[in-house]
């Protein structure tokens, strides 16, 4: 028998894709997995998800899932995680580590569609776009005059980015058609900053001397509430944040205060603690432009991560390694 027949007549994995995902998704794994596929898209609870586990030996999941000791302990047959999303921080690598379960993620293929998302907040909370917008849709707008809306200038500012791994240098790049001055700061020296003109600043350095600061950092329990009420007296009154990263890594309850007592000007989230829930205190403020965690959300980037997630699953099917394997496990 051929080695192809021979794969064909194994039995399939039992795989539980835990969102609604693409067509050509489920067509790709349907040769070779049972699957179990989330289509009515609806997240599931803890007590859901560890029961939909206990028979499963491959699992898609995606950001918002949290697959914790717990998920993992009610899982005995469980070998594969394959997660849709850059971070993987929703996942407990030290329970997969402990059960020799290989995790993989889908970096590189979001990196400019989120770079862009950066920008886009970038430029809307600098000059007031969703603010003046809404007042416009109020009926507001009786008129021109000289001091309306005046934002903050992008061309020839200081620019922060705080991690500068491939989206940070993705952002540093489009800011040299800017004319900024981009300052960054990371755990270590980036290869690419030299390039791109950036310099490596401590982070209290960093936020003082920027005109707008852009978070880009992984969360882990490091960077919990790394930009707190704190860090935020360190910068200008006039200065605006940018959140593209994870919720928690700013505290978002301290920056609702501080944007209401005006101690910076204005901040673009794409994320949030403990989201799809938002803090009221920033729901209630002007001064900020919100998005529903759509840094990556092009059609070329969902699908090409979504797809990715698809071919670890296969690879890890097929015996052969991941293609983006979670280092360190």
């Amino acid at each position: 028998m051929s080695n192809t027949n021979s794969q064909h007549a194994r039995p399939k994995s039992r795989l539980l894709i835990t969102r609604r995902v693409f067509p050509a998704v489920i067509e790709a794994l349907a040769d070779h997995f049972e699957i179990e596929h989330n289509e009515a898209d609806e997240p599931w609870g803890p007590e859901a998800m560890r029961q939909r586990v206990a028979s499963i030996d491959a699992l898609y999941t995606v950001a918002t899932d949290r697959i914790d000791a717990s998920v993992i302990q009610a899982a005995p047959h469980l070998k594969m995680i394959a997660t849709g999303s850059v971070g993987y921080n929703h996942i407990d690598l030290a329970a997969c580590r402990q059960r020799g379960i290989p995790v993989s993620h889908t970096p590189d293929v979001l990196t400019e569609a989120t770079a862009d998302m950066a920008w886009a907040l970038l430029m809307a909370t600098a000059r007031r776009v969703t603010e003046s917008e809404r007042w416009l849709r109020d009926g507001s707008w009786q008129g021109w005059a000289w001091d309306q809306f005046l934002g903050a200038d992008l061309h020839g500012a200081n620019l922060g980015i705080v991690g500068m791994g491939r989206i940070g240098a993705a952002i540093a790049r489009r800011a040299q058609g800017f004319s900024m001055r981009v300052f960054y700061h990371n755990r270590s020296e980036s290869p690419q900053a030299k390039g791109l003109g950036a310099s490596l600043m401590s982070l209290n350095d960093l936020l003082a001397a920027s005109d707008h600061v852009v978070l880009v950092l992984p969360y882990s329990q490091a960077t919990h509430h790394v930009i707190g009420a704190e860090q935020i007296r360190q910068m200008k009154p006039t200065a605006t944040l940018i959140n593209i990263a994870r919720g928690g890594i700013v505290d978002d309850q301290a920056l609702a205060a501080a944007l209401q007592e005006r101690r910076i000007a204005a901040a673009g989230l794409d994320v949030f603690e403990g989201e799809p829930q938002v803090h009221p205190d920033l729901l209630a403020c002007n001064n900020i432009v919100l998005t529903p965690h759509i840094g990556s959300a092009t059609l070329s980037s969902r699908l090409g991560m979504a797809m990715l997630a698809a071919r670890n699953l296969l690879a890890w099917r097929s015996g052969s390694p991941l293609l983006t394997p979670v280092p360190g496990l």
